[in-house]
């Protein structure tokens, strides 16, 4: 039981930090500091897009529009992190 405890909360955490880079990524892009025409930029960025827009796209739906602003990302981050406190303290206090 442990072990799937330990599993789906290092996932989490693990998408986390996929979230955290895909946004800072998209911003490098958006201001001109990484170049998409570069495969490897443009490899890493569609990998980092293909494993988080399937979670962010409701989100992005649900929220209303605040311009060039997307906090979906953010919002999707506190969501997970709720999620692993959630795991921590009440599912399994005492394992992880």
């Amino acid at each position: 039981m442990y072990a799937v405890l330990w599993l789906i909360d290092t996932a989490l955490n693990l998408y986390i930090w996929a979230l955290i880079i895909a946004a800072i990524l998209s911003i490098l892009v958006a201001f001109g500091i990484l170049d998409t025409r570069n495969r490897l930029v443009w490899a890493v960025g569609d990998f980092f897009e293909r494993i988080t827009e399937p979670a962010l796209r409701p989100i992005r739906n649900f929220l209303p529009n605040l311009g060039g602003i997307d906090i979906s990302p953010l919002v999707l981050i506190l969501l997970l992190s709720a999620a692993r406190i959630f795991l921590a303290t009440t599912v399994a206090p005492a394992l992880l």
